[in-house]
Formats: structure tokens, C-alpha cells, sequence
């Protein structure tokens, strides 16, 4: 973790050219957050027991006992990585959030140094509602108060916009993340559920 001088970091929004650069540190974070997730998801007593059942079926068609073990194991896997690469704003950064009400910004440290990032998505279901989505920080900057600046400047503009509340969902494996979030007044609203367990919280404040 750098010591980092504050009035060397400057918040702005994302340029055009810097989007590849903003893409790859929100995979690199996508990386430790969805290999944590799916080993959570997969050491859960019942999908533990769904699998045994899904390999021990297969062990009437395959020869190989260690093939049927594996498979069941493989095919959650590759289900999981498609479910959380499922995001629109992904494949096209600045053209997401540049459209509506959206924003993209990126913490940048020593004028040219891109070490955070975090968006802005209005709610349309829900008025007066945004959501904060990408909220990420380059590895060499984390538990250096990047994302707490990232977090602050985001419930600013919200704030300008006319939003009332800010919600954010949040992986129940990102421990930091929800220290954040928790010590920064949100509280948990909601969450999304697998198989009976909690895999998701929806954090929210009212601004």
C-alpha cells in the first residue's frame, strides 16, 4: 500500500482513450472477486449435495468416474462465469456511460496514473434512485483511501442530479467492499440468493 499525497489525487471522467485501461483494472478485480465467489458458491452443503447427485447419474453413461466427478464441477463453473459477465456496459465503456444520465469517472494519481474508477447508472424502476456500479481500485493503490474517495465523490454527483437515494450491489465475498460501504452509512436493503444462500446484498443510503 503507497503513502499517498491527497492533493496528488484528482477525480474526472473517463476519456475515450482511457477506456482499455479502465476495462482491464475492472477485470483484474473481476478476476479475485468471481474466483472467490464461485469457490463460495461451490462449497455450499446443497450444491456440494446437487452435484454428487448430478455425478453419481452420469456415472451410469461415463466410464470414467473422475469424468463424472468433473463434470457437474466444470459445467457450474462455466454457468457462473456467464452469469457474471452478463453486463452490457462491458462491452462498450464510454459509449454505456456517456448515453442518459450515466457517468464514468477514474481516480487518477500524479496527473496520469488511473488507480480507480466508479460509475453512475440512474434506476429506472425506482425514482429519485441511482445505482453505483464499477466501483474498482488498481491493486498497488487498494486500502489507501482511493475507494473511499471514489465512494464520497459519487454520492456528490448524485446528489447534484437530484438523486435521493444510492444503491449499490455488493458480492458477499468482497469483505472490504462491504466494510466500505457499511462504515460509510449504507445498509443492507435486499440481496440475491442461490440455492437458499445469500450471494449478493444490496447496499443502500439515502443522500
Amino acid at each position: 500500500m503507497p503513502n499517498l499525497e491527497p492533493e496528488q489525487l484528482s477525480i474526472r471522467e473517463m476519456r475515450e482513450d482511457e477506456a482499455s485501461i479502465v476495462l482491464e483494472l475492472l477485470k483484474d478485480g473481476f478476476k479475485d472477486t468471481e474466483n472467490r465467489l464461485i469457490l463460495y458458491v461451490l462449497t455450499r452443503p446443497l450444491a456440494l449435495l446437487l452435484m454428487a447427485v448430478v455425478s453419481s447419474g452420469l456415472r451410469f453413461f461415463l466410464n470414467s468416474f473422475v469424468v463424472a466427478l468433473v463434470v457437474p464441477v466444470l459445467v457450474t463453473v462455466v454457468a457462473l462465469k456467464l452469469l457474471l459477465w452478463r453486463s452490457p456496459d462491458l462491452k462498450q465503456l464510454y459509449a454505456y456511460y456517456s448515453a442518459g444520465h450515466r457517468g464514468l469517472w477514474v481516480a487518477v494519481y500524479d496527473e496520469d496514473d488511473v488507480c480507480g474508477c466508479v460509475a453512475l447508472e440512474p434506476r429506472d424502476e425506482e425514482p429519485h434512485t441511482a445505482e453505483l456500479k464499477r466501483l474498482a481500485v488498481n491493486r498497488w493503490y487498494r486500502r489507501s483511501g482511493v475507494g473511499r474517495h471514489l465512494l464520497r465523490f459519487l454520492e456528490t454527483q448524485a446528489r447534484a442530479q437530484g438523486f435521493k437515494f444510492l444503491v449499490a450491489q455488493v458480492s458477499v465475498v468482497t469483505k472490504a467492499a462491504i466494510g466500505l460501504f457499511e462504515s460509510s452509512g449504507y445498509s443492507v436493503r435486499s440481496g440475491r440468493r442461490w440455492l437458499g444462500y445469500t450471494v449478493q446484498q444490496v447496499f443502500s443510503k439515502e443522500l
